[in-house]
């Protein structure tokens, strides 16, 4: 398995290729980074089509400056910025002035405001979708068909999906969650 191919590669690695012109590294770039930018926009209450325009102008962004990126393993504090700033531009052209938009929701944001444990939350969910995508291939596969399908799958079709037998499924999954427990401590979450 290559760079490209796990989610292992810093993002100074992945960078570093892009900037070489490696497509591979680009796609793995955006793959680790899509849900987080994708999230941004739906938690501002886009539909699903502004937030795909959003994702694709923060890509584009992306791709432009990041011969200018001073600091790689910045990029994600960047990607959730630039997300956001585009998010309420959005935001501003869907509320007409006279509804009570708060032009300063962000700007003014402090440690203790709503914006900034709504930042620190979305850091969260990114470091729990990375730790879920370095799990082993059955976990990562059983984590994702369990929590992150909506609606939920039951346990059938779980099983069917990974060809387990049904009432192996929990015993699989407490070790999964033991696993995934595991990768998140070591990153200090």
């Amino acid at each position: 398995m290559n760079l490209f191919q796990s989610r292992e590669g810093s993002n100074a690695q992945l960078v570093a290729e892009c900037l070489r012109g490696s497509e591979q590294a680009w796609n793995a770039l955006v793959d680790r980074y899509k849900n987080l930018i994708y999230s941004i926009p739906l938690r501002y209450g886009a539909p699903p089509q502004d937030a795909a325009d959003i994702f694709q102008a923060v890509c584009l962004d992306l791709f432009n400056e990041l011969p200018r990126l001073r600091e790689a393993e910045a990029l994600q504090g960047w990607l959730v910025k630039v997300t956001t700033h585009k998010c309420y531009h959005w935001k501003k052209q869907q509320v007409p002035p006279a509804a009570g938009w708060d032009e300063n929701a962000l700007n003014g944001a402090s440690k203790d405001s709503p914006a900034a444990d709504w930042l620190a939350e979305l850091e969260q969910e990114q470091l729990v979708r990375e730790s879920v995508s370095s799990l082993p291939g059955r976990c990562k596969a059983m984590i994702e068909l369990l929590f992150f399908e909506h609606p939920p799958l039951p346990y059938s079709e779980v099983a069917l999906r990974l060809r387990l037998a049904r009432g192996s499924i929990g015993f699989i999954r407490g070790r999964c969650l033991k696993r995934l427990k595991q990768i998140l401590e070591e990153k200090g979450f």
